[in-house]
């Protein structure tokens, strides 16, 4: 059975009349990759700040690994909160080890974190030669020193070019396939369906969707039908209980149907009720779709 790696319940902050987290409550399983996703302003980094105890809550409460925050469990947890500070005249390695001694951990595993984050060639350049995409890798390697449980990432592509964010990519799912558990946010939903096994969609600050990433565009899907008779077609799927909305579009119907029913059970439905389809296409909309969609609901 998975643990539990971070439990919130009905978490606020008021910044005066204004509520940046709004009674937020959701779980991180372990071995996770974990999107919290929503536009500016929505109350992504706030919450990151109060996990990691830099902002006092209003009210509410969290815990990790089952326990109340202490600093004993905060060293399992490596996080890049804001834009890292590195020194630019001294190497990549040699501001790690600088990092080291502020977190109190071991030199060990500089190089492990440098061939993790493929540094390691460059590892002994000083830092103000690096790209910004291998500045971001290396604040990466700088959060994982110490071996931790949970890698906190607040918008880890942010300012990146194309290449940069596909390295970051590709690194972040590796990181994960160790099993460290990772809470990345992020209003990049491109990014999100990507990288991330589970979603929190956050608007002022309030929880509007949790769940799998999967199963949320699965939930999302149309499945587009047409027949010779559309008149007779819409006929059948209006008497169709497994239908919960029909959308005309042009020569097709769109049609979303309740969770566990599929395309080949209303063709099957359809063929008994004597509907031949001339068209039979299941439509997963993006996850931005759906976003924007949840988000037009507010």
């Amino acid at each position: 059975m998975q643990e539990t790696v971070l439990s919130i319940h009905e978490l606020s902050k008021n910044y005066g009349r204004i509520r940046a987290v709004d009674k937020l409550s959701l779980e991180v399983q372990e071995g996770s990759i974990f999107g919290i996703l929503g536009p500016n302003g929505s109350g992504k980094t706030t919450t990151l700040g109060i996990i990691l105890s830099v902002i006092k809550p209003s009210g509410g409460s969290f815990s990790w690994f089952g326990k109340v925050p202490s600093k004993q469990d905060r060293k399992h947890i490596g996080a890049i909160l804001e834009v890292p500070v590195f020194y630019p005249y001294i190497s990549g390695e040699n501001n790690l080890k600088i990092i080291a001694n502020i977190k109190g951990c071991s030199y060990e595993t500089i190089p492990e974190v440098l061939k993790t984050m493929d540094l390691t060639g460059r590892r002994k350049s000083k830092f103000r030669t690096y790209s910004l995409g291998m500045k971001q890798r290396l604040a990466i390697a700088a959060a994982l020193l110490g071996n931790p449980k949970v890698l906190i990432l607040d918008e880890p592509t942010n300012g990146l070019d194309p290449q940069g964010i596909a390295e970051v990519r590709k690194l972040i799912i590796e990181i994960a396939k160790r099993g460290i558990t990772i809470i990345m946010a992020s209003h990049l939903l491109d990014e999100v369906q990507k990288i991330c096994s589970h979603v929190v969609i956050l608007d002022k600050g309030r929880n509007i969707f949790t769940g799998k990433v999967a199963d949320m565009i699965n939930a999302s899907a149309h499945i587009e039908v047409g027949a010779d008779d559309m008149n007779a077609l819409e006929d059948e799927l209006r008497k169709n209980d497994n239908i919960t909305s029909i959308e005309k579009d042009k020569l097709i119907m769109l049609v979303k149907v309740k969770e566990g029913y599929d395309s080949a059970q209303l063709n099957k439905y359809l063929l008994s009720k004597g509907i031949n389809l001339t068209h039979l296409n299941t439509k997963k909309k993006s996850l931005e779709n759906y976003f924007l969609e949840l988000l037009s609901e507010k």
